[in-house]
């Protein structure tokens, strides 16, 4: 099961599902149309990392077991989708439900394949994509303030979530997004549920033709570069192309291909490592002879919580946790030479884990 999701996002012919296809290994209907993913496909990705196989050789494991992310391929989106135009609602409804967007830009020319504007033009692309899920937000901000109206005479609670849904709405009447709007933690706590499209963290992966490859710069990615920074946004450029071609390798294959480019990891890994830094997602370790495994916590995440996502049962029953450094268990060649060492920590309820922690959760 994954930690959180992100939805990939882009207009028709920009190379979503392309990319969606290189990150899972599935096969989306990739075609030269509008509209050729119509329902969102979801694949469960793993977060590779390397440390895993280090304590696997040191443990004599069995099996190695990664943390995953969840990526929704979401259909397709022209002008008009938040008045239902096209798959809009189906898109927009999809899209409310994962945690961060990852927006597809294309930042190629390419007369084979049509663009659904006639022209290149990333940062119109953008904009095209935000301005809809501006309006989207519009829209459930006005029946969410018709709804609170009537349930606030009743429930004085409420008064503050009405206030602050009408400083939503003022801020978005402005062409402004949700996550740039300044609010206090009690303001911001009162609109929580409300899962507001343009509140979402928002990764752009510029998509290059092989041309560009292995510099992956060209105007158009300078142009989103910059676009992003001025919104607080993160952006990586990519090769969506190369990279199906990349996961159609056998992996020694794949090592040679991207040595050949000067790379140290694919385009793919990077997304998914970019991704996983933007949801302020990390992980700790546990090894033994069974399995190494990297389990997903947000950051700043208490011991007994961290022990939840193993069983509930060891959150419920939580006395301690025993904490090692990764790079001591390396050192020691174990938990045990580690532990002989004098490296081992014992920590109690308050204590936050650390990324890279190799632990030990004692319960009742």
């Amino acid at each position: 099961m994954a930690g959180l999701s992100c939805g990939i996002v882009g207009l028709p012919n920009v190379g979503k599902s392309t990319l969606f296809n290189a990150l899972t290994a599935n096969e989306a209907s990739a075609s030269n149309y509008p509209f050729c993913t119509i329902d969102p496909n979801i694949g469960i990705v793993e977060v590779k990392d390397k440390r895993l196989d280090v304590l696997d050789k040191i443990c004599n494991g069995k099996k190695i077991v990664h943390a995953t992310m969840e990526f929704v391929d979401i259909a397709g989106l022209v002008k008009g989708a938040s008045k239902g135009e096209g798959l809009g609602n189906k898109f927009l409804a999809n899209i409310r439900e994962t945690d961060a967007i990852v927006h597809v830009v294309r930042c190629f020319d390419d007369e084979n394949v049509v663009h659904v504007d006639g022209a290149i033009d990333p940062i119109r692309d953008i904009e095209v994509i935000t301005l809809e899920l501006i309006l989207a937000d519009m829209q459930m901000v006005e029946n969410s303030i018709v709804k609170v109206e009537k349930q606030v005479r009743g429930d004085k609670d409420l008064i503050l979530t009405l206030e602050t849904l009408k400083k939503v709405q003022s801020h978005l009447n402005e062409n402004k997004v949700v996550k740039v709007l300044e609010l206090s933690d009690a303001e911001r706590e009162s609109i929580n549920h409300y899962q507001f499209l343009t509140d979402k963290k928002v990764l752009y992966a510029a998509n290059v033709s092989d041309e560009d490859v292995p510099d992956m710069d060209n105007e158009y990615v300078r142009s989103v570069r910059e676009y992003a920074e001025q919104e607080g946004n993160s952006v990586i450029a990519i090769c969506a192309k190369l990279e199906e071609e990349i996961i159609r390798c056998s992996s020694e294959e794949r090592h040679e291909l991207l040595e050949s480019f000067g790379f140290e990891e694919s385009g793919l890994d990077r997304l998914i490592h970019t991704s996983f830094d933007m949801l302020d997602l990390m992980t700790f370790l546990t090894t033994g002879e069974i399995e190494s495994r990297a389990w997903t916590i947000q950051k700043g995440t208490k011991a007994p919580d961290a022990a939840g996502k193993i069983h509930t049962d060891i959150q419920k029953g939580f006395i301690r946790v025993e904490v090692i450094k990764y790079d001591d268990v390396v050192k020691y060649n174990g938990r045990n030479g580690a532990k002989d060492a004098g490296k081992m920590r014992i920590e109690g309820k308050d204590y936050i884990i650390q990324d890279g922690d190799v632990v030990l959760f004692l319960h009742n």
